[in-house]
């Protein structure tokens, strides 16, 4: 038991040493972009997973060298004036998360509809940016279509972002099935979490470049969480076993920062490496197998390093 319990540990100190240095990645592999003098970063913050009040998560954003934040638009007025409140208290930026849930396609836009123009139009702070959880993956074209036309004139009547992601469940819940919405909307702007599609085509979307590239054009808001073949999320992006999936994560990343440097726009990304069971954990215990905090904040200081000014 001894013997092997030093074995573990010996085991166990190696894979620490072996740990894949995103930090020699940046200094080594950082692009070199032409740059507008206009050009400005954003690092926003993520409460998905952060157990404590609002008040406390802003200050601990603010602690750590985030922009802002961007936490799903609250419902509630006592809410809104919380959030409100604590984003004023410490000083940041922020944008929002909006949604509908429900099955029925018209009961969903209905709700979407409401959800988006009350987080456009609130009293206390305009939003960097609204990304949108829209429609459902069964919804029709032209059912879909509607979210992108409710938000396209929500964007010219506030003069607000609006992105729709690329998630699982949501409308662009694939590569090619986004494809279809670019080739025939010219309006719509994505929130680029490319992880989800990573999981939902098996792949590093090597046999999709093209699409792929196609989106890249249309992205104004990124997701930084680093999908994998077989998931939306790796344990830790700092293990050497990721190498591959990182690098190419970073590698879509940078055609994004490289046209917002060039053409001296916001880039604004929110780091959203999530909670169990998004983090995968342990049989039996559900204990985490790393600390989603710290990688996020890793993220976002790696993030800032690749591509601040």
């Amino acid at each position: 038991m001894k013997q092997s319990r030093r074995n573990f540990i010996k085991l166990s100190a190696t894979a620490a040493g072996m740990l894949y240095s995103l930090d020699e990645f940046a200094a080594t592999d950082k692009p070199s972009f032409k740059q507008n003098g206009k050009f400005s970063l954003l690092l926003m913050a993520t409460n998905w997973g952060f157990n404590g009040t609002i008040d406390e998560f802003c200050a601990a954003a603010k602690k750590e060298g985030y922009d802002g934040i961007e936490p799903v638009w609250p419902t509630e007025a006592k809410d809104q004036e919380a959030l409100f409140a604590a984003v004023k208290k410490h000083g940041l930026e922020v944008g929002f998360l909006c949604r509908g849930w429900q099955n029925d396609f018209k009961e969903h836009l209905e709700s979407f509809k409401k959800v988006t123009s009350d987080a456009a139009n609130n009293r206390f702070q305009k939003p960097v940016y609204i990304n949108c959880h829209s429609g459902r993956d069964y919804f029709s074209f032209d059912q879909s279509a509607s979210f992108i036309d409710h938000t396209t004139q929500l964007s010219k009547d506030t003069g607000i972002r609006f992105c729709h992601e690329t998630h699982r469940s949501r409308m662009l819940f694939a590569a090619h099935i986004t494809r279809q919405f670019i080739e025939k909307k010219p309006d719509l702007k994505l929130t680029f979490d490319v992880s989800h599609w990573c999981n939902v085509h098996e792949s590093l979307l090597g046999d999709q470049k093209d699409t792929v590239d196609m989106a890249l054009e249309r992205v104004e808001h990124i997701h930084a969480r680093i999908g994998h073949e077989e998931g939306p999320q790796v344990n830790d992006p700092r293990a050497p076993e990721w190498e591959a999936a990182v690098k190419q994560h970073f590698a879509w990343w940078d055609k994004v920062a490289e046209r917002k440097k060039r053409n001296g726009e916001r880039m604004t990304i929110l780091t959203e490496f999530g909670p169990p069971t998004y983090m995968p954990t342990l049989p039996y215990t559900r204990q985490p197998l790393a600390d989603q905090w710290a990688i996020n904040v890793y993220m976002m200081k790696l993030l800032r390093q690749r591509y601040g000014a």
